[in-house]
């Protein structure tokens, strides 16, 4: 299974440079020189590019490819999606630390075992981390801390809400 760890924006410079948006919480090893990610193209094309240099800039890292030389190149990649396979990821030794890849999926549920939807995605915002559930077909975010949100059960599929009142509430 592959994670996503990056999202090209935008070419820098004339030889090939990209700014990288980061979407893991270890960039230093995903994006370290001699690194091989999978870059998922929008029409779903995949192809290798190995790292031969990043540095820090502005918010983002400014990745160097080895197989990408030139500012045209850069341009053509554009949007692209950076993947890292999650056999390669560490295992996290804190018990309250989860991969985005592990809860995409889960079962959202009440205390009471009521079902409220499904784990869409992990949102990265500002204030803090979001879950983005489905929940009958409509999108609702839920703060990801533990006030809100007191048991991650991975083995067993679930996340358990404990929500305040009104947050998961029809606003239609």
């Amino acid at each position: 299974m592959e994670v996503v760890v990056g999202r090209i924006a935008k070419s820098h410079g004339v030889r090939g440079e990209l700014a990288v948006d980061v979407r893991t919480d270890s960039p230093e090893e995903r994006f370290a020189a001699g690194a091989v990610l999978t870059a998922r193209h929008r029409d779903g094309r995949t192809r290798e590019l190995t790292i031969a240099a990043a540095r820090p800039h502005s918010g983002r890292l400014l990745v160097t490819f080895e197989q990408i030389r030139s500012r045209e190149e850069a341009d053509a990649v554009r949007g692209v999606l950076l993947l890292a396979d999650t056999a390669d990821l560490p295992p996290t030794d804190d018990p309250d630390e989860f991969y985005d890849h592990e809860l995409e999926g889960l079962r959202a549920e009440l205390a009471d075992g009521t079902v409220v939807g499904a784990v869409q995605e992990i949102v990265h915002a500002p204030g803090g981390e979001l879950l983005s559930l489905d929940r009958e077909g409509r999108t609702v975010l839920v703060p990801f801390v533990r006030e809100i949100v007191p048991v991650v059960d991975v083995a067993g599929g679930r996340v358990v809400l404990d929500p305040p009142e009104g947050l998961l509430d029809d606003t239609d």
